[in-house]
C-alpha cells in the first residue's frame, strides 16, 4: 500500500468520527510506539498482526497486537 493510498483511506468520513478515531496526541504516540518496534516492516506493516499501522493506530477499538499487552491499548 502506498503512502497515497493510506492518506485517501485516512481522508475518508470513517477517520473523521471522533466515536471511531483517537485523538491526533494518541496517534501520534502509538505511530512513535510502532516506530521503535522491531515488528514494524516498511515503516508501515506489523509482522505480528499483517495490519497497516497508520490506518490501524487511527482506531480506538484496536490495541497492539504483541504478546503480553502489546505496545498500546484500545480507547473504550
Amino acid at each position: 500500500m502506498t503512502d497515497a493510498q493510506i492518506q485517501r483511506l485516512l481522508a475518508s468520513p470513517m477517520f473523521s468520527s471522533p466515536e471511531l478515531v483517537v485523538s491526533d496526541e494518541i496517534y501520534e504516540q502509538r505511530i512513535a510506539a510502532c516506530a521503535a518496534c522491531p515488528k514494524l516492516v516498511s515503516g508501515v506493516t506489523c509482522q505480528a498482526c499483517g495490519c497497516i499501522i497508520p490506518v490501524v493506530a487511527k482506531l480506538k477499538q484496536r490495541g497492539c497486537p504483541l504478546p503480553g499487552g502489546g505496545l498500546w491499548q484500545a480507547v473504550v
